[in-house]
């Protein structure tokens, strides 16, 4: 519970309805509670923390000025609603976000009233607010809609057609888009919209010239001297202000303003509230705003684990086993050292993706295309069709983005193309919006496609190698966190295509392991003497290995950390089924449902793909092993 001595307004509000009953003039002081308190829970919790302090005094603003829940209020991405799930009820529980059974750590329908729209990639509120407008305004519904958006969250093409959709229509919609400008997605902003926001903070004096002219000259649709002046002073102000681009899709722009200026933020809302039509204000703020070592390290501060705030977080120890990411970063830059064509791309995931060494190493061979996953994907097509290497670092969750573009600008032209695809399979407390178990499915149904999932850290290199040397499109999908700890080694050695590699000789039952499922089969195949496949290749499958297996076995048992249905699984059985194999195949993988938010093992032990849960599937199918176990012999090689 909250500690009302020192939060005593904080401790007042369950809902937005509390935070109404203030004065205005009591409002920067719930701020100052509202941050203090912020800092204090993700201290003892950890979660998303830096983006959450840039927007204090917006999210203070606007839930004592609308009438929230029913003035609904669009979040994008959700790295930053830590404040408005406090001010919304949860308060209380905040300290269990993105724990099992906890708070969810984006925006969720299932959660709150408050939260209107799921959220965890970026740049879709604009379009879901418009959505939400123009649904209401057919109904006869007054009532407000505003999006919040960053403006790296800006960088995505699918915000500018959302942009230009409701500024161009003629019954126009009564939407506010507040653009949280701070210079920062999860990394630094990147592109030529960061570039032209920068030029805004000298525009104030231009912008007032501007609201003096509206009420001299009128409405621009009624006024014929208005719309001509408006047209010239569009083109003038273009050189010094970001207007233009927004007022020529048709918003009215208000900005830029300090977004940390509380006063100032309720003067300007309250003007905006009354305005019919598509209005965007332009809000400045700093990322990690109210405490210095964020401010100083908006990066490292983006996400944390449990710290104490008065020290700031833990000195980062070396962890005792590399990541996968790890791994991928390695590789990449021995890669790029011997194949002078190998040139990699990120849509704004340098840090997550492991692309820091390579961009200090490899400047001009490295392109951060920013929130643009279409772009990044056709990016590395083009590139392909001059000769280069392109490699794609790509979460397996935001690749679905970008699957259009995966299909026909890189399979249908069998285009040189490597996807390095991190977070696959189940990943964790970021919940469903985040997780990677669907890339196995509509991967291995697209032809021309190379798609590989490693056991170890070793074989995860020589996976990287293979695809960057394959010639055609490839994927290597791995999952998040550290690996077996299986030295990957330093040379840049390939694997035989579509070659699986049998790991144990054992009787009766052969278990085929996908990825990092490996080591839980192996433990389950030691148990019970069953034979254990590392199946390395979801396509192409090692049929001839697969045909000898099913002549000696009485049944097979895949498992994957992807969802079963069209799965790598699937693949098992399709193939038999063409050569005219008939016997039992028991298809192990995720469930036919969205994973919440939970830890890894959690979530494995919950689908049952963990050695328990593989061991007890198997016993339940096959309940006579028990009795028959041998022990296996190894056949790895």
């Amino acid at each position: 519970m909250i500690d009302s001595a020192r939060y005593p307004r904080l401790a007042r509000i369950q809902t937005p309805d509390d935070l109404r009953t203030f004065d205005e003039a009591d409002l920067t002081a719930v701020a100052e509670e509202l941050r203090a308190y912020l800092i204090e829970s993700v201290g003892k919790s950890g979660g998303h923390f830096a983006a959450g302090l840039g927007v204090i005094e917006l999210t203070v603003a606007l839930h004592y000025l609308y009438n929230t829940p029913v003035d609904q209020l669009v979040w994008d991405v959700g790295h930053q609603t830590y404040p408005h799930k406090i001010l919304t009820g949860r308060r209380d529980q905040i300290h269990t976000v993105k724990q099992k059974d906890g708070v969810a750590p984006f925006p969720k329908r299932e959660e709150s009233e408050y939260d209107t729209f799921g959220v965890g990639h970026s740049s879709t509120s604009i379009s879901a607010a418009v959505g939400m407008a123009i649904a209401r305004q057919r109904q006869g519904d007054q009532r407000k809609v505003v999006a919040v958006i960053g403006d790296g969250a800006m960088t995505a093409g699918m915000a500018f057609e959302a942009l230009a959709h409701a500024g161009g229509m003629d019954d126009e919609p009564d939407v506010l888009v507040v653009l949280n400008d701070n210079n920062m997605s999860i990394s630094e902003a990147v592109g030529g919209m960061t570039k032209m926001l920068g030029r805004a903070t000298a525009s104030r004096t231009l912008n007032a010239l501007r609201e003096g002219g509206k009420k001299i000259l009128g409405d621009k649709r009624s006024s014929p001297p208005a719309r001509f002046v408006k047209r010239w002073e569009e083109q003038w102000k273009g050189m010094f202000v970001p207007s233009t681009a927004f007022e020529q899709m048709g918003f009215h722009y208000t900005g830029p303003i300090d977004g940390h200026d509380l006063p100032l933020l309720l003067s300007t809302l309250k003007t905006l509230k009354g305005k019919k039509g598509p209005h965007l204000l332009h809000i400045m703020t700093t990322k990690g705003k109210g405490y210095e070592p964020a401010e100083d390290d908006q990066i490292g501060y983006h996400a944390v684990g449990p710290f104490d705030p008065s020290k700031g977080l833990p000195t980062k120890s070396a962890p005792k086993k590399p990541t996968y990411t790890d791994v991928f970063s390695d590789w990449l830059c021995d890669a790029a050292a011997a194949e002078p064509r190998l040139l990699a791309i990120t849509p704004a995931m340098r840090e997550g993706s492991g692309l820091v060494r390579f961009s200090k190493e490899y400047p001009q061979r490295y392109f951060d295309v920013a929130i643009a996953e279409q772009h990044a994907v056709t990016l590395a097509a083009g590139m392909a069709t001059q000769g280069a290497k392109p490699v794609v670092a790509i979460y397996s969750t935001f690749l679905q983005r970008a699957y259009d573009q995966l299909v026909h600008d890189v399979a249908i032209q069998d285009l040189d193309v490597l996807f390095a695809i991190d977070r696959a399979g189940v990943v964790g407390p970021d919940g469903a919006t985040h997780a990677g178990n669907l890339d196995l499915s509509f991967l291995r149904c697209v032809p021309n496609m190379l798609v590989m999932a490693p056991a170890d850290e070793a074989e995860c290199r020589q996976m990287l190698s293979t695809g960057l040397q394959h010639g055609g499109p490839a994927a290597v999908r791995y999952p998040r966190g550290s690996g077996t700890g299986v030295d990957a080694g330093r040379d840049l050695q390939t694997l035989p295509i579509g070659k699986a590699q049998l790991r144990t000789n054992g009787s009766r039952i052969a278990l085929l392991a996908f990825g990092s499922t490996v080591a839980a089969a192996e433990q389950v195949g030691r148990e019970l003497g069953l034979t254990v496949v590392n199946m390395r290749f979801i396509k192409p499958l090692d049929r001839s290995l697969l045909l000898d297996l099913a002549k000696r076995h009485e049944g097979f048992v895949t498992i994957e950390d992807n969802v079963v249905a069209g799965g790598a699984g699937s693949g098992v059985s399709e193939l038999l089924n063409a050569e005219a194999v008939l016997m039992p195949i028991l298809h192990l993988g995720l469930p036919d449902a969205f994973q919440h938010h939970a830890s890894r093992e959690d979530l494995l032990a919950e689908a049952g793909i963990d050695a328990a849960g593989i061991r007890r599937a198997v016993l339940a199918r096959w309940p006579l092993l028990v009795g028959d176990a041998k022990a296996p012999v190894s056949a790895a090689g």
